[in-house]
């Protein structure tokens, strides 16, 4: 049986099995004759050993070595495959690879039993994808352009002094929260018997908080086409004491006192300018709220002037206001040591008082303008006559995008700013644009 098994399983050797098969049973007839029992089975026990040890060899020698025949057919068929699908050709050439490289035994179990049969090698892998780039952190800019807000204001009065200023103002923020500013104009100022006068300003400031205490300080240069160039400067520091503010952001109680100072050309009318005269004044602000609809505003100036005279200026207001509506009472005094209008050209009283009461409207005319209107009603002395103190104002602020606003403004006014003139009025156009980045 095990002969039977061989010859089917090793074609290529049935030569030596027959041969052993032989030799076996000629032996055992041989034996049959003329020996005994035992001798006989013992004979025929060393022929089958023989056998046995010849057969295991020949299986053994059925590993095809690398240039077998087998291994060169399918070598052959590689190289003859006519090129007709490439995809089916490089699968042949994969199978005749893969027997290259592994040993191949006719008679290993697997042949015979196919879930003995080993799963093909795995695919090489892939190469791993290369890993993003991580990218750097955005780096914050050493400066942000915060605002820009363009002031226009237009004065004109009985006595026909003409100022017009254009001032446009660009904030930008630091990466800490400080602000550098950048102001500079276009300003024309005429008056009869003067030659008119343009100004250009330039100035660069500064604005931060030390603390609690919040600075503010510029430095720049006045331009005239016609004067020489002035120097301006100013400086603020403001201090909020017990300052409480509502979720809303709105200002509930407190107060907030600074100390200022500035010195530049004074721009009253053209023949100040065109006598080139500049003031340094200096004083205090303090502003109360003392509750959510109460406030009050002070300051206080001492001024020198470059011609000689002192300046003492006081101004308060304490207002009141109820929805939309609010009451003022503001109290306004203004006094110089000399009376210098004909010779500088500057409104210059020795004691001018003006008092009156104000009642103003604000609110929405739309959901993108708003609007405030305003009369003051008081009096005025000036070099100890009293006379009637007016005011009447206008102005709307239109909400153009969420980060855009104007205002315009128009103002009427007979309080006194020349002493030559009887009844005194003047007109204010102003108007105001603001960018928010």
């Amino acid at each position: 049986m095990l002969c039977s098994y061989n010859a089917i399983a090793l074609f290529s050797y049935k030569p030596y099995c027959k041969a052993m098969l032989n030799i076996f049973l000629a032996n055992f007839s041989f034996f049959g004759r003329s020996v005994s029992t035992w001798r006989r089975l013992g004979w025929g026990i060393g022929s089958l050993g023989i056998w046995l040890l010849f057969a295991a060899k020949a299986q053994a020698t059925t590993q095809l070595p690398e240039t077998g025949n087998l291994r060169q057919e399918f070598t052959n068929l590689d190289t003859s495959m006519p090129k007709l699908n490439n995809s089916y050709s490089n699968e042949l050439k994969s199978s005749s690879l893969l027997l290259r490289h592994q040993p191949f035994l006719i008679a290993a179990p697997e042949n015979f039993n196919p879930s003995l049969q080993l799963a093909p090698p795995p695919p090489p892998k892939p190469p791993a994808a290369p890993k993003p780039s991580v990218n750097a952190e955005p780096t914050t800019p050493i400066v942000v352009w915060d605002s820009l807000q363009i002031d226009f204001r237009n004065s004109l009065d009985n006595v026909e002094q003409h100022n017009r200023f254009i001032e446009p103002t660009a904030q930008f923020r630091l990466p800490n929260g400080n602000k550098i500013i950048f102001k500079t104009g276009f300003n024309s100022f005429a008056q009869p018997g003067v030659e008119s006068i343009t100004n250009i300003p330039f100035q660069v400031g500064w604005e931060g908080k030390i603390d609690k205490v919040s600075v503010r300080t510029a430095l720049g240069v006045d331009l005239f086409d016609r004067l020489p160039t002035a120097i301006n400067l100013n400086a603020k520091v403001e201090l909020p004491i017990g300052v409480n503010v509502t979720p809303a952001g709105k200002l509930r109680s407190g107060l907030v006192v600074s100390a200022n100072l500035e010195q530049a050309p004074y721009k009253s009318n053209a023949r100040t300018l065109d006598n080139q005269i500049t003031a340094w004044r200096l004083g205090p602000d303090l502003f109360w709220q003392i509750d959510s609809n109460t406030s009050l505003f002070a300051s206080f100036r001492l001024g020198k002037y470059n011609d000689g005279n002192d300046e003492r200026l006081l101004f308060s207001r304490l207002e009141r206001k109820v929805g939309q509506f609010s009451v003022a009472a503001n109290l306004f005094n203004w006094s110089y040591e000399r009376d210098l209008e004909t010779t500088s050209g500057y409104f210059s009283p020795p004691d001018f008082l003006v008092y009156n009461a104000e009642l103003a409207w604000e609110g929405d005319v739309f959901e993108f303008l708003r609007c405030r209107l305003s009369a003051t009603l008081g009096q005025q002395r000036l070099q100890g006559k009293f006379d009637r103190a007016n005011n009447y104002q206008a102005r709307c602020t239109a909400k153009i995008s969420p980060n855009v606003e104007a205002d315009l403004g128009y103002a009427f006014s007979n309080v006194k700013n020349n002493a030559g003139a009887n009844d005194y009025n003047g007109r204010t156009l102003t108007s105001q644009l603001r960018f928010k980045f």
